[in-house]
């Protein structure tokens, strides 16, 4: 699978989420690996082992899996001469504890999970190794019974410690009133007491510390010096034991450095499954049928990525038909149906349960080609149009037989007649090549090729015209249409403009884009713009050009007249009446631009679009804070208020 179409369908996001359910290091590295596979057998095993797993979770189970605290840096160190120290131990305990406890739950479960439990066969015993590990340490601390000779020398220390806290209480006594408390305390390993400063002279010995007011000096009394030497002679001879006790454990575990290493990988799959099955829980998702013939059947389908909660889909592509055409509103919820299909094949081939009901279908497919969404970059200034032709360009590079290709509106961004008839061509050369296709388009021409092409289907998006909301269910087998009329007229539009529409798209349709608009019985407007297809000899046309021009000289112009600029393909508003050389005003989107009647087409009247012949036109020809600073201006005087009107050139 291509990174783009991964990229575009979030497949990043469902990563993501999965990684929240592991608790593990190497169940998060197999989580962040986990790509789209194309073995239909692999997927069906991977599948399965996850229901499985899945239905272990719903039934009450919990695997007790081993935490990996601390083994990720023990397994790297070993064999590298590092000496464990006593709290890698403890963790190297608690991981073998643990890897039989795993096994023990595995063993206990191969009837009703057998693919589940065959992972804990792989693993391998390591109470031998833990066994030798707690008759040396317990608790972070080596015992006394390690070795002979620890337990030997730590008996002597024992012994002289007795012996010098027996002197050190007789000093307490002795020097009460001159300690700064009567207690004793530690200085680099040595017994010290705490001396005020004045009296320091009174017990012979050496200073080893004062503290941070200065009124206090910790001595090691004199009579005492051959006792601490002796003393810490000892514990140097302690740790040297302990260091060669430690040694002699660590080369015991570099014995089961293979075994260790299948135990931790087995950890880190059961992991990422028991992750995989945790979110397959959470979406109520089910392993899907899979199939080769290029059948896509999903039913009750729901995005797991919404915040909200969708409404289930069901969509079929196949058993007869390879591409489905989707229509409807915006935001009606064709793109995500789109990224429905595309995620839920993805995650379905990634061996992920997929929220839908049981008995859906997914075919497995070699790649999944998708141009959905805008990728208009400003740096390379490419249009809406150029950025879906080469995401097109892309996809005809790759598509074929085992090939799902989603794309969502064909013919945006460039002219409607050509729009579609690329698109068409695209869709058939698609097909040509045995891809599966699902579109999104608002285009009743690539809708009417989809209902007389063989192999291609149309479906809608419900939409419900009283309240003006999207239903988000996929009606199959219908083309549905944009709604336009419903929600101008829901919206205040008035109900002759709605009429005089609906009589040009229907005359649009009859004559499949090669007509003239019919004009307007009375009133209304005064000149149509149909689009006339341009035939028949030059005496014909110009004669055409000449009755055009004729008309357009006894047209009577006003300001305030809606026009339509084909050059620029958008309407203005006359804003200045035509000059002697017939050049004329037009203000376009806030902008006023100077253009010769002869290049523009009236298109609504004033009177139709006004109140009254008395209304306001500085409401549409100026701004709010203009007409505020003008309305002030009519009252009084106000220093360095200004209107500045834009430029007419």
């Amino acid at each position: 699978m291509r990174q783009h179409s991964l990229n575009k369908l979030e497949y990043n996001r469902v990563i993501d989420i999965l990684k929240t359910y592991t608790t593990t290091y190497l169940g998060k590295r197999l989580a962040e690996a986990l790509k789209p596979l194309q073995n239909k057998e692999v997927i069906g095993q991977r599948l399965n082992e996850t229901k499985e797993a899945s239905r272990l979770l719903a039934k009450g189970g919990h695997p007790p899996l081993p935490s990996l605290d601390g083994m990720e840096t023990m397994m790297g160190l070993l064999g590298t001469g590092y000496v464990m120290a006593e709290q890698d131990f403890g963790f190297m305990a608690q991981f073998a504890r643990s890897c039989e406890q795993l096994r023990q739950y595995m063993s206990s479960k191969k009837a009703e999970a057998p693919v589940v439990a065959a992972y804990g066969t792989s693993m391998y015993d390591l109470k031998p190794l833990r066994e030798a590990i707690e008759a040396c340490i317990d608790r972070g601390r080596i015992v006394d019974t390690a070795s002979s000779e620890l337990q030997k020398v730590r008996k002597k220390i024992r012994v002289a410690e007795e012996r010098l806290q027996k002197r050190l209480e007789g000093l307490l006594s002795k020097h009460s009133d001159i300690l700064q408390e009567r207690l004793v305390s530690q200085r680099g390993g040595r017994y010290v007491l705490p001396v005020k400063k004045e009296y320091r002279k009174r017990i012979p010995g050496t200073v080893l510390d004062e503290s941070s007011s200065g009124q206090t000096v910790f001595v090691e009394p004199s009579e005492l010096a051959g006792s601490q030497m002796d003393l810490s002679a000892l514990r140097a001879e302690e740790s040297r034991e302990e260091t060669q006790i430690l040694a002699v454990l660590t080369g015991e575990v570099e014995g089961y450095s293979y075994e260790l290493s299948v135990n931790v990988d087995t950890v880190g799959h059961y992991d990422f499954l028991f992750a995989k099955a945790k979110w397959g829980l959470a979406l109520g998702g089910i392993a899907p049928e899979l199939n080769d013939k290029r059948l896509i059947d999903l039913r009750e389908a729901r995005h797991p990525l919404l915040s909200t909660k969708p409404v289930p889909l069901n969509i079929k592509v196949g058993d007869g038909y390879r591409a489905l055409l989707i229509t409807g509103p915006n935001t009606g919820g064709k793109t995500v149906a789109l990224k429905t299909v595309g995620l839920l094949t993805l995650m379905a081939q990634s061996g992920l349960l997929i929220p839908a009901s049981e008995g859906s279908n997914v075919c497995v497919f070699g790649s999944v080609e998708v141009d959905i969404g805008d990728d208009q970059s400003l740096d390379s200034s490419l249009s809406t149009f150029s950025s879906h032709l080469r995401n097109v360009i892309d996809i005809l590079s790759h598509a074929g037989s085992s090939t799902l290709v989603l794309l969502d509106e064909l013919a945006t961004g460039t002219d409607p007649g050509e729009g579609v008839g690329l698109s068409i061509a695209v869709l058939e050369e698609l097909y040509r090549r045995h891809s599966v296709i699902m579109a999104t388009t608002h285009f009743n021409e690539i809708k009417e090729y989809a209902r007389v092409t063989d192999g291609f289907r149309n479906a809608r998006m419900a939409f419900d015209e009283e309240t003006l909301s999207p239903l988000y269910r996929l009606d199959m087998g219908e083309a549905g249409n944009s709604y336009a009329f419903v929600i101008a007229a829901k919206l205040g539009i008035s109900a002759a403009i709605i009429k005089r529409a609906r009589t040009i798209a229907d005359s649009l349709k009859e004559g499949k884009g090669n007509r003239e608009i019919p004009k307007q019985a009375s009133g209304g407007y005064a000149q149509s713009r149909g689009v006339k297809e341009r035939k028949g000899r030059a005496d014909s046309r110009q004669a055409k050009a000449s009755d055009a021009g004729a008309e357009q000289l006894s047209i009577k112009w006003s300001v305030g007249d809606v026009v339509f600029i084909p050059q620029l393909r958008k309407p203005g508003v006359v804003y200045r009446l035509p000059d002697e050389r017939g050049n004329m005003i037009v203000q376009v989107q806030k902008e006023k631009i100077t253009i010769n009647h002869k290049r523009i087409r009236k298109f609504i009247d004033k009177k139709h679009l006004y109140p009254g012949e008395d209304y306001d036109l500085d409401i549409v020809f100026e701004s709010v804070e203009n007409r505020k600073k003008r309305h002030l201006m009519g009252k009084r005087h106000v220093d360095g208020l200004t209107i500045e009107k834009p430029s007419e050139e």
